[in-house]
């Protein structure tokens, strides 16, 4: 489960590499403005700002990317243990019947038919799990919220620290917490409701190493807590679980 942690920490260090380059820029541009070599192009106020505004898109996908591979590593521990359906939690049988079952997807009449067998066939025969895909949804709407949505739904215990939850929770700018900041950008660019020269404006790389700081604390929390309940078995009722896993 190394890997979820490792993946976390690689995709920031992406984010913090671009604020070190933000920041040089910031400082050439205290001394007037930057150039592209001696004789090369300046860079300008607006093309500043659109620079500052794609951190926004990347702390989004940092977001977006985290819980996809959380969700992702409770399927795939389900499937590597070939867990009878009747093993897993009330929590989990649920998303493997939505998931085997598509019964949150429109069907034709026949489509519905295979789905429907598909599930019989599986509990009849007493087959293992070996397709299974947690729904994840929250398409362009993921932050701190719909998070702890999913983490509910499942049945995992999101145990944020009362001092990162506080943080994350404080509103960092337009009254909304850090996550629910950069959710409601990264909609507002992608939507183009909002320019991205608009998005940058009044914005200093401190403001975005802050928020990077912010969303990088309630994270990595959130990698260990779902690293912690699949170490723990939490997908599995609680007599299936190995012998000396807290049940």
């Amino acid at each position: 489960m190394d890997d979820l942690s490792q993946a976390f920490e690689e995709r920031l260090q992406e984010i913090e590499t671009y604020l070190d380059l933000l920041e040089a820029l910031e400082k050439q541009v205290q001394e007037g403005l930057p150039q592209l070599g001696q004789n090369g192009a300046t860079i300008t106020v607006k093309q500043q700002r659109i620079l500052y505004s794609s951190v926004y898109l990347q702390l989004y996908n940092l977001v977006e990317s985290t819980i996809t591979r959380c969700l992702d590593a409770v399927s795939n521990s389900v499937i590597h243990r070939s867990t009878h359906p009747g093993h897993l939690s009330d929590c989990l049988r649920r998303e493997w019947v939505r998931f085997i079952a598509r019964t949150h997807t429109e069907l034709n009449y026949e489509n519905r038919l295979e789905s429907a067998l598909d599930l019989c066939d599986h509990l009849v025969r007493k087959l293992p799990v070996s397709t299974f895909e947690v729904e994840k949804g929250a398409g362009g709407g993921w932050d701190d919220n719909s998070i702890k949505k999913i983490s509910t739904r499942l049945g995992f215990s999101l145990n944020i620290t009362n001092n990162v939850y506080q943080k994350v929770k404080r509103p960092f700018r337009n009254d909304k917490g850090a996550l629910e900041f950069i959710k409601q950008l990264r909609n507002e660019l992608a939507h183009g409701s909002l320019s991205f020269a608009e998005c940058g404006e009044g914005v200093t790389v401190s403001d975005l190493r802050e928020l990077t700081e912010l969303a990088s604390l309630y994270l990595r929390e959130v990698v260990a807590c779902f690293k912690s309940s699949i170490d723990t078995y939490e997908f599995l009722i609680p007599e299936q679980r190995p012998t000396g896993v807290k049940r």
